[in-house]
């Protein structure tokens, strides 16, 4: 499967869902996207034209999702006006906003539109948050695509969701506002969290088998891969190593080393 070639921009919207197409996204996808604006523009209509260049890639029959979690963990989550979590960029906070859009009930939220979005943003929270009953879950039980639209392997969240089925050890610490009996509680959690830069190896893991797809979207350079080959793939290398992901003890990256740390207590 090979890439659309790339042309002067302003990339129109049909533009971008002809080099999405050319990735291999099917018509009727249901294709979770994780996308980095800056990295694809200048695009016509500004994100909400990328956005547009997506739906018609995977036509009406198709379902699009996106991350729309926040990292607001002091404040109770409202799916209608709780912004996205700024890392996740632009793309995604416009994206949940948009009409029709469904937004999970949590603040793990996902969004997502098309014909599988119910089913796709209904769970109730659950921790860790990127388990099989999660919107990643969703995407994985339903064979979905994930597309990372030039955003890198450690934007990908399904690799947690890997993480949790092969069984990794690490934990770290962390705390959510919801709201319980009329008022905010504060929920403490242990999630499978770490820099995410190890995810890194992924690349090299699907490339070696010919499951990743790689190409330009607009300016982006782009990596399309089934959810389930992420799984699949991923967990064959936990289950020989369970912390391949995480960098070596004692080095200078302070979230790895309290995944290390989890360890030992």
């Amino acid at each position: 499967m090979g890439n659309a070639t790339a042309l002067p921009g302003p990339y129109t919207p049909d533009t971008l869902a002809a080099q999405i197409l050319a990735l291999g996204v099917g018509d009727g996808a249901l294709l979770l996207v994780h996308a980095s604006y800056r990295a694809t523009r200048p695009v016509e209509g500004g994100p909400e034209g990328l956005i547009e260049g997506l739906r018609r890639a995977v036509g009406p029959r198709g379902t699009l999702v996106m991350p729309s979690f926040t990292r607001n963990d002091d404040e109770v989550f409202d799916p209608t006006a709780t912004p996205a979590a700024e890392d996740l960029g632009i793309v995604a906070d416009s994206f949940w906003r948009q009409p029709q859009v469904l937004r999970s009930d949590h603040p793990f939220a996902f969004a997502a539109l098309g014909p599988q979005a119910a089913q796709v943003t209904a769970d109730p929270v659950a921790f860790p948050p990127h388990g099989p009953e999660s919107p990643i879950g969703r995407v994985w039980e339903l064979d979905g695509q994930v597309l990372l639209l030039g955003a890198d392997q450690d934007a990908n969240t399904t690799l947690h969701l890997a993480e949790l089925i092969a069984g990794v050890p690490y934990r770290a610490t962390k705390h959510i506002t919801l709201r319980r009996n009329g008022a905010p509680q504060r929920v403490d959690y242990e999630e499978n969290d770490h820099c995410c830069q190890g995810f890194a190896l992924l690349d090299d893991w699907l490339r070696s088998r010919r499951l990743q797809s790689e190409g330009q979207v607009g300016n982006a350079h782009c990596r399309l891969m089934r959810a389930r080959d992420v799984v699949s793939v991923a967990c064959e290398h936990l289950a020989q190593e369970p912390t391949c992901f995480l960098h070596p003890r004692g080095s200078d990256c302070e979230e790895c080393e309290e995944a290390w740390r989890s360890l030992a207590g």
